[in-house]
């Protein structure tokens, strides 16, 4: 069976505000921006892309389900609920799709708490700190594992 070349893009709590929150540390481009980058990218590589954002874990719980049936792969940006969902990282164990964990911000040099992902095990594509142009980087990234362009 051939892979749908389709990708879900999940962008979390308060993901929404880019463009006005914190401008010194996730710059000013937005959540459509984002969207855009994300979109063009994809399109590149001749792949679609569904994108959804929510403030409510249940949603992106349930767009993640939903990708089983019409997507490849998942570029995440989980926000917040990197450092805390245990049920979200379950989620996109769950579902056996090929996941991107994307940050906008550089994690690892912040609060102690952003240093732990939850998401990280189960992500094949890990991309941080390369503000909006890095959801371009971890599309391209995960379009080569799914079409075995991989380097190995």
């Amino acid at each position: 069976m051939t892979h749908p070349r389709r990708l879900l893009l999940v962008n979390g709590p308060n993901l929404n505000l880019l463009g006005t929150r914190e401008p010194g540390i996730y710059g000013t481009a937005t959540l459509a921006d984002v969207e855009r980058v994300t979109t063009d990218a994809a399109a590149q590589r001749g792949f679609e892309v569904r994108a959804v954002q929510s403030n409510h874990e249940g949603v992106l719980l349930d767009a993640i389900h939903e990708a089983r049936e019409d997507c490849a792969g998942i570029v995440i940006n989980p926000g917040g609920l990197t450092h805390t969902s245990v049920v979200l990282r379950d989620a996109l164990s769950g579902v056996g799709l090929p996941v991107a964990e994307v940050h906008i911000s550089d994690v690892r040099s912040r609060e102690e708490f952003r240093r732990h992902s939850y998401v990280a095990d189960v992500a094949v594509v890990h991309v941080i700190g390369e503000g909006v142009p890095g959801y371009a980087t971890a599309v391209a990234r995960l379009v080569d594992i799914l079409t075995g362009q991989a380097e190995g």
